[in-house]
């Protein structure tokens, strides 16, 4: 537009050489609060991207010094991101046991084409165990399209650490939804474990369990044919009793 043409040749005359000199002045103007059109002497300079921006995805793994999982793929293959992508550019292989020949929540095998990708994001979008990412990484240009341009798991698997650098906000927004920078699923149990400490726990520090009654007294064959002949007669009297109770309601209500 018009005024963003004058602003160019504003910007241009309040900075003078300067933006040449000082590298601060460089970063202003590349910045988000600069104003009118900007050259860039690319690939010299580049301008950093923001931190929403989308590119290729790659696939996150611990770091490599994690205590407890070191370099362990968060993807569980469970085909949620190639079933939602647009371009279906996104082949899972999900792993298996060797011995068993049962499914493992890791993929043996995922690639992706580059050049079918549309850098939509929905892959992270969807994935339930932000597994998913999309990279910053826009120079991925090469003269073989075949093979070049289809990126395996070893090409896309990037480590949490870079993720939370070249998104920090994101990330910590993340790890607060899933209580811990740890993959969902050990999150998940280790709360199971906790709860299952916290549960033992309790129970160790319950009261003892009450005394046992004491064992009912042995009657010899007198005593407890006298008792089964009390019992009888107290029935007897009981029976008795609301025989009379009904023939008496019964002569009231005539």
């Amino acid at each position: 537009t018009f005024r963003h043409f004058i602003e160019t040749y504003v910007d241009d005359i309040r900075y003078g050489f300067r933006k040449y000199s000082r590298d601060d002045n460089f970063e202003v103007r590349q910045g988000p609060k600069a104003k009118g059109a900007i050259t860039v002497q690319y690939p010299d300079e580049k301008i950093a991207v923001p931190e929403r921006f989308r590119f290729v995805p790659f696939l996150v793994v611990e770091d490599h010094d994690h205590p407890e999982r070191p370099d362990h793929i968060w993807c569980t293959s469970c085909g949620i991101c190639a079933k939602v992508c647009p371009p279906q550019c996104i082949w899972i292989v999900r792993g298996q046991d060797p011995n068993t020949g049962r499914p493992v929540p890791e993929p043996q095998a995922f690639f992706i084409d580059i050049d079918i990708c549309m850098n939509c994001g929905y892959c992270a979008e969807f994935c339930p165990f932000d597994a998913i990412k999309m990279d910053h990484d826009y120079e991925l240009a090469s003269y073989d399209r075949t093979s070049n341009h289809i990126f395996d798991k070893d090409r896309l698997s990037k480590p949490l650490s870079y993720w939370k650098t070249i998104a920090p906000t994101t990330a910590y927004e993340e790890m607060e939804a899933r209580g811990g920078w740890d993959h969902p699923d050990v999150i998940k149990e280790k709360k199971k474990q906790a709860r299952a400490a916290a549960k033992a726990a309790k129970a160790g520090s319950a009261p003892a369990a009450k005394k046992a009654a004491p064992a009912k007294k042995q009657l010899s064959p007198e005593e407890a044919e006298k008792a089964k002949a009390e019992r009888l007669a107290k029935r007897e009297a009981a029976l008795a009793r609301k025989r009379a109770r009904e023939a008496q309601e019964k002569q009231d209500g005539e």
